[in-house]
């Protein structure tokens, strides 16, 4: 192989028949002259049954798992997993570990892991807590972990170290770990957070400073791309299972019942689509990726009256970024940011509620009961399930051998069902998004016979000249992950 490309963050290899690696950063890419030591895992007991202790160093992950005869081999990731030498002796790692953004299922178990995995595999002792996100650096108290500490934390939900949005001054964050000697940080959370990682990373870079900086990504919205899922992805369909149980008891109970449940999902709609699928009570399902309208033929209101008609009731599930144009368009609301500089969005779900009610009084066609359900923040503070809980121990090992081998401006997560590590560019470049073009969709469609909304105005959005198949003129359909 040879090293064809080289930045800050990303380390670029090509080999035969189309092979490329997209490298993580190493420390002796600035601090070339750093010595190594073996890893202590071949001297722990637990690992005394284990074949192969450590995973090869030029074992790498496919990004692309399905691949045509003639086709190149294409993008690969470096395989997660203990090295057989590390850059660190147990007895100098200072870590410290940080929670930013908003709440997920599965937090307290990546912090219990990380914890856990640094004492018990490598004999690290030295580990803190930042608290209250990227802001407790420079502003907060430090939280001292140890495994007794975090023994039982994974039952609980939330983030024992608090979390906070904003707060990515560089120079202070890194001020702070350089003056308390910090030498090994994790940091878990979102898009937002990890693109701080990555600035925090460069900014290590720049002084030259020994600190491996590992970032594990969450997001409940499952939107993180290149990796399978994020982590409380699993719980929050599982939970969302319960409001939408509820809805459809409620619906089901009364003549002409409409049960509407909101759930997260700002500009991906993976999980009101799995918790649809998984539920086989949802009528309609509505994302931000599939565009919808309400009025005239082949429109949400037709469709409702079509359904109620049918079966008496219905069940409609809303991510919370669906059809967010046209509640602005009908609230002429302003544009507000968090603190993360995420847009504030209306409540799709309370508006919906509303128009249904409006239509159906003011064209008194059916005499409707709606209740609407929103179970955002319960679904947020429960703790992960098992399969989570699982997930969460693999990502958190996974980062802790990444940042003992000296890897560093990375983020951890399985691609194709191997643990990888990912450069921080790969994660932050674009999100990733349910695909309607895509069988899982259709799958939905299929479930629920709903309309697809594609074409609320044929005569509008579709046109045919002599020479040209018929075009529909809908700028969400484009695939985002091509």
């Amino acid at each position: 192989m040879e090293n064809s490309g080289r930045d800050s963050q990303i380390k670029i290899v090509n080999g035969e028949a189309g092979y490329v690696l997209e490298d993580v950063p190493h420390l002796t890419d600035y601090l070339p002259d750093l010595p190594t030591y073996q890893n202590p895992l071949q001297d722990n007991p637990a690992y005394t049954t284990v074949k192969q202790y450590f995973v090869n160093t030029d074992d790498t992950v496919a990004q692309k798992i399905v691949v045509h005869e003639d086709g190149p081999r294409g993008i690969h990731f470096r395989r997660a997993g203990p090295r057989q030498k590390v850059y660190f002796e147990p007895d100098d790692v200072y870590a410290c570990i940080v929670t930013c953004g908003g709440l997920c299922p599965g937090l307290n178990t990546v912090i219990r892991e990380i914890v856990c995995g640094l004492y018990h595999m490598y004999g690290v002792s030295k580990v803190i807590g930042i608290d209250g996100g990227y802001k407790g650096f420079y502003s907060k108290n430090t939280v001292p972990l140890t495994p007794k500490v975090v023994n039982d934390i994974h039952k609980r939900g939330g983030t024992i170290l608090g979390t906070s949005r904003g707060g990515h001054d560089k120079s202070k964050i890194v001020d702070s770990i350089q003056d308390r000697g910090i030498n090994q940080v994790f940091i878990i959370g979102g898009d937002g957070t990890q693109k701080g990682a990555a600035v925090i990373y460069e900014e290590i870079q720049r002084r030259g400073l020994k600190v491996a900086i590992a970032g594990i990504p969450k997001t409940i919205d499952n939107d993180i791309p290149v990796i399978d899922k994020s982590f409380g992805f699993d719980t929050a369909v599982e939970e969302a299972q319960r409001a939408i149980n509820a809805a459809h008891v409620e619906a089901g109970s009364v003549e002409n019942g409409i049960g509407v449940v909101k759930l997260m999902g700002r500009n991906s709609g993976f999980i009101a689509q799995y918790a649809t699928l998984a539920s086989r009570d949802v009528d309609c399902c509505l994302i931000p990726e599939s565009p919808f309208y309400l009025e005239g033929h082949g429109g949400l209101f037709e469709f409702i009256e079509d359904r109620l008609k049918e079966n008496g009731h219905m069940v409609i599930v809303t991510a919370e970024g669906a059809g967010q144009d046209l509640v602005t368009k009908s609230l002429q609301s302003i544009d507000q940011q968090d603190d993360s500089g995420n847009k504030l969005f209306q409540d799709v779900g309370f508006w919906l509620s509303q128009k249904i009610k409006e239509h159906f009084t003011k064209e008194n066609k059916l005499n409707i009961t709606l209740k609407y359900i929103d179970p955002t923040y319960m679904i947020r503070a429960v703790p992960g399930n098992a399969s989570d809980n699982v997930y969460s121990t693999l990502l958190a090992h996974s980062a802790v051998h990444g940042a003992m081998a000296g890897f560093t401006g990375f983020t951890v997560g399985p691609v194709n069902g191997r643990h990888s590590y990912i450069p921080f560019k790969r994660i932050n470049e674009k999100q990733n998004k349910v695909i309607i073009t895509d069988r899982m969709w259709a799958r939905l469609l299929s479930s629920t016979n709903q309309p697809s909304f594609m074409n609320p105005n044929v005569a509008a959005t579709t046109r045919v000249n002599k020479d040209e198949e018929p075009t529909t003129d809908i700028g969400n359909l484009k695939d985002t992950n091509q």
